[in-house]
């Protein structure tokens, strides 16, 4: 089992990085939430994994706290919950805004995560709140954090963001009319990878 990896990033491409570990290359793919707190290319990184062995594939997931990766791991367990839908699901929010929402029952902002419905939203709620106990804890003082405000960037973003909603499995026509929907000239790649994900929830 792979846990953890320290090494130089020499390629990002949302959601995968290519991490160079003493000569060898990994890549790893990451919930959006956690790709964008990434240092730069070229910079040392350390993430911790989740190695899923498949018949076809071996896929290497990274995160950058145990928490993160810890929510990963329930979510897979969760019925209907594979991979590619928990870095869905964790692109979508934070797993803090996911925690509080499940805890307190927020089936309207679950729906919006890219390929959860109702069904969905509601299994992840009656199977998880148990098992979730812990992970957050909000009161008056330690209220339940915001989603991120918009930020402003660049052009060839657009082409970034849409690569990377291919790469989290969706259709192109699917990329496409998400970014006719919510692009602007002045956001940056981040920025519309996560809107069209909310779109598209």
């Amino acid at each position: 089992m792979i846990g953890r990896l320290k090494g130089i990033i020499v390629e990002k491409q949302p959601p995968e990085i290519l991490l160079d570990v003493n000569g060898v290359g990994y890549e790893v793919t990451l919930p959006m939430s956690c790709f964008y707190e990434l240092p730069k290319v070229g910079q040392a990184a350390t993430v911790l994994t989740h190695f899923v062995v498949r018949e076809d594939a071996q896929l290497l997931f990274g995160f950058n706290t145990k928490t993160e990766r810890a929510l990963f791991r329930e979510l897979i367990k969760t019925n209907g919950v594979g991979p590619k839908l928990a870095l869905a699901i964790l692109s979508g929010m934070t797993a803090d805004q996911f925690i509080h929402n499940v805890e307190q029952g927020e089936i309207a902002a679950l729906v919006k995560l890219p390929g959860v419905g109702k069904k969905t939203a509601e299994r992840l709620i009656v199977e998880m709140r148990d098992r979730l106990k812990g992970f957050g804890g909000y009161d008056l003082f330690n209220p339940a954090p915001e989603s991120a405000s918009a930020a402003v960037l660049a052009d060839s973003a657009r082409d970034e963001a849409v690569a990377a909603l291919l790469a989290l499995g969706y259709k192109a026509a699917q990329a496409e009319q998400a970014m006719k929907k919510i692009a602007k000239p002045e956001m940056n790649a981040e920025q519309l990878i996560r809107e069209a994900l909310r779109s598209m929830g």
